[in-house]
């Protein structure tokens, strides 16, 4: 017999989307054939994001080149990068008056670039426009330094990598990533004075020791900024939730990675990677 899935806790409840606000954000996206992760990633936090005119933006198309398990992406064969896309992205940005702007993307291993060149051109077109800072939650360009240098020399004023989920999980979990070589993206960003950042998936069958474990590790690659939070089931055809973690865990792990020398935490149920993503871009300008 299969087991029941868990029942998602009180803590749990997601805000639908208001009609209004959705419609004022799909249909400038839809003129232009633009993607969000929002809607493509099954994103929890869309209704409080589009009601206050905010989106993550999902660049080289709608399809990835990998199949991870945790997933809610579309995957095969992609189509080629639309060329207009910074354009047009740069101008529905301005049109959404958005102040501070977070691009990702699909895998694209099929591109001998791995979408690199399409990345920084993005971002150098949302920054000609002066009116957004930009995060770049990028994929791990299978670990080549000139790709991620590329994106670095654009001019992101943070650049994300997800490690996702701890080492032992990894192998199961993300189609073609390794644990290591993630780690290795971020101390890349690191060193080269990036504000790097990363961001953990919990409830996939991992144990807490193991976040910690995760957490440590990040802060050994001078992570500057963490994401935890609940992985929510995005089909059937995705990896089950083995566990619902309490807010109260979820405190102790934003208190644990800020003793291990993690500077910014988000640490929630409802936490995804873009989450309150404009915070530490505010609190880094006002010490400017």
């Amino acid at each position: 017999m299969e087991t029941p899935p868990l029942r998602k806790p009180e803590w749990l409840r997601i805000k639908l989307p208001e009609a209004s606000e959705y419609g004022y954000v799909k249909e400038h996206l839809s003129r232009y054939n633009l993607h969000t992760i929002c809607e493509s990633g099954n994103c929890p936090n869309q209704g409080e994001c589009w009601a206050a005119k905010t989106a993550t933006f999902m660049i080289l198309g709608n399809t990835c080149t990998r199949n991870c398990r945790f997933c809610g992406v579309n995957h095969g064969h992609p189509e080629t990068p639309d060329p207009l896309e910074p354009k047009h992205l740069a101008k529905v940005i301005e049109e959404l008056k958005i102040k501070h702007c977070v691009l990702t993307s699909v895998t694209r291993d099929d591109l001998a670039d791995g979408g690199a060149a399409h990345w920084a051109a993005t971002i150098r077109a949302v920054k000609a426009n002066g009116f957004s800072t930009v995060e770049a939650l990028i994929p791990d360009f299978e670990g080549n330094e000139n790709q991620l240098q590329e994106v670095i020399d654009a001019g992101p004023d943070i650049i994300a990598h997800n490690i996702e989920t701890v080492k032992r999980m990894t192998a199961l979990i993300r189609i073609k990533a390794q644990y290591g070589r993630s780690l290795g993206v971020i101390k890349y960003l690191s060193d080269h004075n990036q504000q790097s950042k990363s961001g953990i998936m919990v409830g996939l069958g991992e144990t807490d020791e193991e976040i910690y474990e995760t957490i440590e590790d990040l802060a050994r690659v001078n992570c500057k900024i963490l994401t935890i939070g609940q992985y929510l089931q995005p089909s059937r055809k995705n990896h089950e939730v083995k566990r619902y973690v309490t807010p109260s865990q979820f405190a102790e792990y934003k208190s644990f990675a800020i003793s291990a020398g993690i500077p910014y935490v988000e640490s929630g149920p409802l936490v995804r990677s873009s989450y309150h993503a404009e915070k530490f871009v505010r609190k880094n300008l006002e010490k400017r």
